[in-house]
């Protein structure tokens, strides 16, 4: 895959706002032209030409989505970011809520994927990246969320295998912990359990939106052909101990 063989058409789903509006942002910077797929509207207006607002959870609005953009050419980069939470200790979790977050933050990356990759094929090459967690490392509270991130993972391992005889590679970042108001939606300021995450961040800040971008970029990056099934922890070194 070279930048001239195809056209450079990426998607990101969950890309209106948090860290997928970093990563829109930074393909948009690296030249790439960025169509994000969001249940809202992106929040940096120079997005909202290519933007279409569909709920990821609705596997036939997400393909209308998806074969809208198809129809003007190939997209060779695939960000899979899409995702929510819902934390719940062991005792907590509600068996209900498991569909709903496997179907957000699971389902759209397999559908995505077998949309896009025959494209991929056809151009000689492609990305696909997959926005995980540190979380598959063990985090309390997070049952039906680090599920969803180690599946994803390891599908990712999988498709990184099956996929690199048509010069696709497929690798994960594990972002974590990310200054957005996500985080903070799941993590009150005011707790002592958040001070924790915080102050045990080796590199002394939470991370940004563009921390978790540029690792993107780096895979997205036609220069990284020759890496495949890794996963790379964007956590200011919380990963390693």
């Amino acid at each position: 895959m070279t930048p001239s063989s195809h056209p450079r058409h990426a998607v990101v789903t969950g890309g209106a706002r948090n860290i997928g509006l970093g990563i829109a942002r930074r393909l948009q910077t690296d030249g790439w032209r960025v169509f994000v797929l969001d249940i809202a509207e992106p929040e940096d207006p120079s997005l909202h030409a290519d933007a279409q607002q569909v709920d990821l959870s609705d596997p036939k609005a997400t393909s209308a989505a998806l074969e809208d953009i198809l129809k003007l050419g190939p997209v060779t980069c695939l960000v899979n970011n899409v995702g929510i939470v819902k934390p719940a200790s062991f005792d907590a979790v509600e068996i209900d809520d498991f569909d709903p977050i496997m179907h957000l933050n699971l389902r759209p990356s397999i559908l995505a994927a077998k949309l896009v990759v025959p494209g991929m094929r056809a151009a000689g090459g492609g990305r696909i990246v997959m926005n995980t967690s540190r979380v598959t490392k063990g985090k309390r509270d997070r049952t039906l969320y680090s599920a969803t991130k180690g599946a994803i993972q390891s599908m990712a391992r999988t498709w990184a295998l099956e996929l690199a005889r048509d010069r696709i590679t497929v690798n994960c970042v594990a972002p974590g912990p990310i200054a957005t108001t996500a985080f903070w939606e799941n993590n009150p300021k005011d707790a002592p359990e958040t001070r924790a995450i915080v102050d045990a961040v080796p590199l002394g800040r939470m991370g940004t939106p563009d921390d978790v971008a540029q690792a993107v970029s780096f895979f997205a990056d036609a220069r990284s052909g020759f890496i495949t099934g890794q996963t790379v922890f964007v956590c200011g070194g919380t990963a390693v101990g």
